[in-house]
């Protein structure tokens, strides 16, 4: 089955791709739209989803994308891919600590851990917030969610077993997400991402120093051509990708990098990698993005011993959701969260701000 990809989805938890349908083409097989002859080879699938699926990049022939428009010809390999297995039918609830922020009937925000998978997926169909998340909620009183039960005509675990994620953080990303615990909360928190009527702060430290304090960056997100792995950054009258938008704001210069805050005008996988990548600030350590080696800075063997000892307090990528705030989904009042830099990335921030005031003890 093709499935329409969410653009709510900031960061996918795994970023192999997928192979969900896999087509030779006949022989005989007369020129034909792909999206008219995906109708025929796919179970509930629209047309207007495969078009989106191809918008989205996820179909190839011979192991490039087309466009909805593209001519089948005979013996095309044809391969529907996405950044999520074929879904599994079984969610095992399992009691991992999870750090919850706020709950209520309707929606539930958590302050998520670096390292921590969101969703299940290939490798890690067990120990993913997700799993928590279902546990979580069979423990809750039924009384709670007597509405939402008699609403969908399904037992409270049934009702309840599938968290309602409207957005994504990658798995060693950390910070603030939000949850829904029922459909209607689903349905206007996934319009509220699409539209962008909320507001999303994250804190990233980066390779390099601004010469302004602050700026914007402007350019389509789409898979990178060569690499399907990672995302790379299109000009905005390109067809690739689509339209992205960071702002950033400098928050504090270390020299060789700085901490920065960056708020998101749209929400495309690993927008603010991609950007800072762009711009030559890859994040630090980000392995993905060219961040885990030694981009500014002297060719002392003392300064490159402090940056391994910095990659090893943070084996990860410097990148944390610092708050979010919104319309509640229900209430419609306003509601705003924020979460303290998680430990090992502080650590690191703090090593870079010693190391700045030493470097600058030196020159004075």
């Amino acid at each position: 089955m093709i499935e329409e990809g969410l653009d709510v989805v900031e960061d996918n938890d795994d970023q192999e791709l997928f192979e969900h349908l896999r087509v030779v083409v006949d022989k005989g097989q007369s020129l034909l739209r792909i999206d008219k002859y995906l109708i025929s080879k796919t179970q509930n699938a629209t047309r207007s989803k495969i078009q989106q699926s191809a918008e989205n990049g996820n179909i190839l022939v011979n192991d490039k994308p087309v466009k909805s428009n593209y001519k089948v010809k005979p013996l095309d390999v044809i391969t529907v891919v996405f950044a999520h297995p074929p879904r599994e039918t079984e969610l095992i609830p399992q009691n991992i600590p999870v750090n919850i922020v706020f709950e209520d009937d309707d929606l539930i925000i958590v302050n998520k851990d670096p390292g921590m998978v969101v969703h299940p997926g290939y490798g890690n169909y067990k120990g993913t917030l997700v799993n928590a998340l279902a546990y979580h909620f069979q423990q809750l009183p039924i009384s709670r969610y007597a509405a939402t039960i008699e609403a969908t005509k399904k037992s409270k675990e049934q009702a309840l077993l599938r968290p309602g994620l409207v957005h994504r953080l990658d798995k060693n990303t950390s910070g603030i997400m939000v949850v829904a615990k029922s459909e209607k909360a689903m349905v206007k928190l996934a319009k509220d991402f699409f539209d962008r009527n909320l507001d999303r702060i994250y804190y990233a430290l980066v390779w390099g120093d601004f010469q302004e304090d602050e700026g914007t960056v402007t350019g389509n997100i789409g898979r990178h051509l060569k690499d399907r792995k990672k995302m790379d950054v299109f000009p905005i009258d390109s067809e690739e990708g689509k339209h992205a938008v960071t702002h950033y704001k400098v928050l504090e210069r270390f020299g060789y990098v700085t901490l920065i805050q960056c708020k998101l005008e749209t929400g495309r996988t690993h927008q603010i990698r991609a950007h800072m990548q762009h711009i030559g600030h890859s994040l630090f350590n980000d392995e993905t993005y060219g961040g885990d080696r030694i981009l500014k800075g002297t060719t002392f063997a003392k300064y490159k011993q402090f940056v391994e000892n910095c990659f090893t307090i943070l084996p990860r990528h410097a990148l944390h959701a610092k708050s979010l705030g919104f319309n509640h989904p229900i209430t419609g009042k306003y509601i705003h969260f924020d979460s303290d830099i998680p430990q090992d990335m502080l650590s690191v921030i703090n090593k870079w701000r010693g190391y700045s005031v030493a470097m600058a003890l030196d020159e004075s």
